[in-house]
């Protein structure tokens, strides 16, 4: 059987683990070979682990298993000049990139009026400017050889205002303006541009004891977050899985979505309906 990305380049940012981990494996089953990047160390104003270089090596060990040519490093995806310099490494080793997957962010809380400069900073820098730094680096590429597909991940909070996250869903309602407006730009270059908006994902930005605090403030544990979580998705479940994320990230950089582009697809359990 075919499979859909044979012969094809991804280029994936925030890909040690989580959502990133699973579009990249799930990628390489479908025949593609991966660029991926993560930052592997920790951001002192986000109040949980990020990724670790064993966590960024175990992706390209699931990833060669499928049997895909895997490229990794180390990328802060706040610095241009890592991201465009890995860019650059990737297409030149895999001969193009044919799809991008802008996915690294953070989480982190606060009310707005409350938040440090630095918190407010860093999530921007993260969440818009990274996103915007991997669009930079990649799409150029793409540009020239008439051919791309560029998938954003965004958030319910891309459509919707959150309190006591209101930097986060900033951010995120940001990346939703670089989508539509990247579309326009680049539909005469045959690049596809849409955006992913998941509700809360299974992965350590909501496994966290900052998290549950959010959640919980009475009881800042998993067991009394998880009814909280499920409360707000009509569907009635905490959280998604990321492959759940994936399938749609797929199908998005798929030729079966050739015709779809500026736009936003919600994965939310019916959040975002009323």
């Amino acid at each position: 059987m075919t499979r859909r990305f044979e012969g094809k380049s991804v280029f994936i940012t925030g890909a040690a683990r989580g959502q990133g981990r699973s579009h990249a494996v799930q990628f390489a089953r479908e025949g593609a070979d991966v660029a991926i990047s993560d930052i592997c160390a920790d951001v002192a104003t986000v109040p949980y682990g990020l990724s670790s270089e064993d966590d960024l090596l175990q992706t390209v060990r699931l990833c060669e298993a499928e049997g895909a040519h895997v490229l990794s490093a180390r990328v802060d995806v706040r610095d241009y000049d890592e991201l465009s310099g890995f860019a650059a490494v990737a297409e030149r080793e895999l001969g193009k990139i044919d799809v991008l997957v802008a996915n690294a962010g953070i989480f982190t809380f606060g009310a707005l009026t409350e938040l440090s400069s630095e918190q407010f900073g860093d999530m921007i820098d993260t969440n818009l400017k990274g996103t915007w730094h991997a669009v930079k680096a990649v799409v150029p590429g793409m540009a020239r050889r008439g051919y791309g597909r560029v998938v954003i991940i965004g958030s319910s909070a891309s459509l919707i205002g959150y309190p006591n996250v209101g930097h986060y869903v900033a951010s995120k309602h940001a990346v939703l303006g670089l989508t539509r407006s990247l579309a326009l730009e680049q539909a005469p270059n045959k690049i596809t541009v849409n955006c992913v908006c998941p509700t809360g994902v299974h992965t350590t930005m909501l496994e966290n004891e900052a998290a549950y605090a959010l959640m919980s403030p009475e009881n800042p544990t998993l067991e009394a977050a998880l009814p909280v979580l499920a409360s707000m998705n009509p569907l009635g479940e905490p959280w998604l899985e990321p492959e759940d994320v994936s399938r749609m990230v797929l199908f998005l950089a798929s030729d079966e979505a050739r015709y779809i582009t500026g736009a936003e697809f919600k994965v939310d359990m019916g959040l975002t309906a009323p």
